[in-house]
């Protein structure tokens, strides 16, 4: 036994220096190019004025809009100044939701306006809106246990954000399971930790057959609470809302594309972008204006220095990500017989970058995580398993290509701007916004090098 113990210590430390070994030979090799890269990141300040133009020049980007056509044809005329190769957009059929004028207002037990926002595909309400007293709850199950209270009413689910992924699922189907109860509309609080007494919009699900099609909207989580408050005292409060918002038939729209031609393979390549569209109460600042600019600059910046990946190098800005995610699956259409080797999607907001994630072959993710050492010069940033994202899942799951993706540490903050009208490029910090831009140059750099 004491044998065998030895025998397995000296494999490990074996296994160690193996990987000290991996780590100095990326490190001797790269390390001055990667010096000259989060060098020219660090003092270069056109990646958040360029954010910043897009931002304040087109404005909110929803899919259909003529903003984000607009914003489409200066990406395309930027990128040809920048030098990119075979700069060109591709043909994308996009739904088309129109918002109109929306109203939300408390009648009973005193008159208050109420911030709303309609969610993304809702249908409308009737000509003068919906006046009814509300069913205020905390959960489907509470609505289930109280669905004989429902009929004829608004309900308002008062859910607390524990959590994206769990909290948006009201905002999603909200609509549908307060039509099953017989609810005349639905409002949810705001999917966001924080209020400041503003609404998110987002997408929900499409309506499902068979079930009424019912007004869906989001209140401020401030006046959610108000409610609820108002309802548990059983002062019955009762609501007026007014949405003047359309469904139109699908729209054209286009994801857009240039390159940086690989040295030694360029018939492989490596995909590398954010979506370019957005919600239409804000600008789209962290979503994902951030993360299309840095993408499309990490690209640049490597052209600037005269750095000659071996494969080449396109930056895709997909459209349609927010509410119908088409420009994902266009895309993997089109290019299914192109040889990817790496798609690679920022969409977690610009924060301090904190890892890159790797979907792949687990020979290769040995080797992706020798790059830590490199990364770990721009902040503490690792390399851990799983990347991905909603523009290339359909790659990475119907072409069999490797995904990876940036994340970032946002103490939280991500969610207080998201789908919101204070999506603002003040919201963007120009320093982090070129650490994510140098983050994203190195790791997609060294894996342009594998062999």
């Amino acid at each position: 036994m004491k044998r065998y113990s030895v025998l397995v210590l000296v494999l490990l430390v074996l296994s160690s220096n193996t990987n000290l070994f991996a780590q100095n030979k990326y490190v001797e090799k790269y390390g001055k190019t990667v010096d000259r890269i989060i060098q020219q990141a660090g003092r270069d300040s056109s990646a958040w004025e360029r954010l910043a133009y897009m931002c304040d020049t087109f404005g909110p980007r929803l899919s259909g809009s003529k903003n984000l056509e607009h914003t489409i044809d200066w990406v395309i005329n930027e990128m040809k100044q920048d030098g990119f190769i075979n700069v060109h957009r591709e043909k994308v059929m996009v739904p088309h939701w129109v918002r109109g004028n929306e109203s939300c207002e408390l009648t009973k037990p005193r008159l208050q306006k109420l911030s709303v926002t309609g969610i993304g595909g809702t249908v409308g309400t009737p000509a003068g809106g919906i006046t009814a007293p509300l069913l205020v709850v905390n959960s489907f199950e509470e609505l289930e246990k109280r669905q004989d209270e429902a009929k004829g009413k608004i309900v308002l689910f008062d859910v607390p954000f524990t959590g994206y992924g769990k909290t948006v699922q009201y905002r999603f189907s909200g609509a549908f399971k307060a039509a099953k109860a017989g609810a005349v509309a639905s409002l949810i609080r705001s999917v966001s930790p924080i209020g400041f007494a503003m609404p998110h919009t987002g997408m929900m699900g499409q309506y499902p057959d068979g079930i009424r099609k019912i007004p869906h909207a989001a209140i401020s989580m401030e006046d959610a609470m108000m409610l609820h408050r108002m309802f548990n005292r059983g002062q019955k409060p009762v609501v007026k809302l007014i949405l003047e918002d359309n469904t139109l038939p699908d729209a054209v729209s286009y994801n857009v594309m240039g390159e940086l031609p690989g040295s030694e393979k360029p018939d492989e390549i490596i995909a590398v972008g954010g979506h370019i569209d957005s919600w239409d109460i804000g600008s789209g600042a962290q979503d994902d204006g951030g993360g299309a600019i840095s993408t499309w600059q990490a690209l640049k910046l490597l052209m600037d220095l005269d750095i000659k990946p071996k494969r080449t190098l396109r930056v895709v800005l997909w459209t349609n990500e927010e509410n119908g995610a088409r420009g994902g699956k266009a895309y993997a259409k089109e290019h299914k017989d192109e040889l990817h080797s790496l798609v690679f999607e920022f969409d977690s907001g610009v924060f301090p970058p904190e890892r890159i994630g790797y979907s792949g072959l687990d020979s290769l993710m040995q080797e992706v995580k020798q790059f830590e050492p490199l990364l770990k010069r721009i902040g503490n940033i690792e390399v851990r398993k799983g990347g991905g994202g909603v523009d290339i899942g359909p790659m990475m799951r119907d072409n069999g290509v490797n995904g990876m993706g940036l994340g970032t540490d946002d103490a939280g903050k991500y969610f207080w701007y998201h789908h919101s009208p204070s999506d603002t490029p003040d919201k963007v910090d120009a320093k982090d916004l070129n650490d994510c831009i140098a983050t994203i140059a190195v790791a997609i750099y060294l894996y342009s090098e594998l062999p």
